[in-house]
């Protein structure tokens, strides 16, 4: 019963714990893409800016509001989390090519980084198991949230 609960949860897009009881910080490589995906689609459905402060996680909603530090040199940028990727092993993310020029990766292309969310983003992809669900109705968290 209790697997089959946490399906309904995970696939209708409701939560069990709410995101405010912990700040998501990673330490890792970041990459940064551009000219090639310029103008197409992203795995958010809109159309790719390379010069826009944007980026792809893998496991963060879009919309995420994140601050990525650049630790070879402490430069800083806010980006939002509009694509999947990066599909590269040991990497946690891929930078928009405005937002890496901006923390001065361009030249290094693959450099170490710091990554915390700032604000969670609220759109969840409707779009799972080849079916659109309803939006999600149940009443969440658990606990309780100050």
């Amino acid at each position: 019963m209790v697997i089959g609960l946490l399906f309904l949860f995970s696939a209708t897009g409701c939560r069990l714990l709410p995101w405010g009881w912990f700040r998501h910080t990673e330490k890792g490589l970041a990459s940064w893409y551009g000219n090639e995906h310029h103008g197409k689609r992203t795995a958010s459905g809109e159309v790719f800016n390379q010069w826009a402060m944007t980026a792809a996680h893998k496991k963060l909603p879009f919309d995420t509001i994140i601050r990525v530090v650049n630790r070879k040199n402490g430069r800083t940028v806010k980006v939002r989390i509009n694509d999947r990727g990066p599909f590269v092993r040991g990497r946690i993310i891929d930078l928009s090519k405005g937002a890496a020029q901006r923390i001065g990766m361009i030249r290094d292309g693959v450099v170490p980084v710091r990554v915390k969310v700032l604000k969670r983003g609220r759109y969840r992809s409707r779009w799972r198991f080849g079916f659109h669900l309803p939006p999600c109705r149940c009443f969440s968290p658990v606990f309780p949230t100050n």
